[in-house]
């Protein structure tokens, strides 16, 4: 091998890892979020007030917490299923607005659903009220 095809061969890879770099940023800015659109538009009809709070953060715990924690911040998984996401945080991989989190806890997370759908266990005015529990145990930065 010729010393002039080796000083050309690194060559070419230092510049194509300087593009790499150079691209990096870009996809790592990008969202991560898979929000549904559709569901970002509907609006909370349930007044966030201290009943409703209540109301939610009783139903949390019984329903949500074995998951999430009993604070909102995660939950550990297991060797079936992965950790549950942190409810207390801004970072929410499936929307952020009351109406994406309003579907995610009636339908789950498809297609695996780690998330299950709780349309058949919780009324509509009572998964409103979790969101509002949920709304509550924000970190306030």
């Amino acid at each position: 091998m010729r010393t002039c095809d080796t000083i050309g061969g690194v060559r070419a890879v230092l510049r194509l890892c300087a593009a790499a770099c150079a691209i990096a940023p870009a996809f790592a800015a990008a969202p991560l979020a898979q929000g549904n659109p559709d569901a970002a538009r509907i609006k909370n009809p349930v007044a966030a007030t201290q009943e409703s709070i209540a109301d939610g953060r009783r139903l949390y715990q019984r329903h949500c917490a074995s998951c999430h924690g009993s604070n909102g911040e995660g939950g550990p998984g297991n060797d079936l299923i992965p950790a549950a996401p942190d409810l207390t945080d801004k970072e929410w991989k499936h929307g952020s607005t009351d109406g994406e989190i309003f579907g995610v806890i009636k339908n789950g997370v498809p297609p695996d659903l780690n998330m299950v759908p709780f349309a058949d266990q919780l009324k509509d005015a009572e998964i409103w009220n979790v969101v509002n529990y949920i709304r509550s145990i924000g970190k306030k930065n």
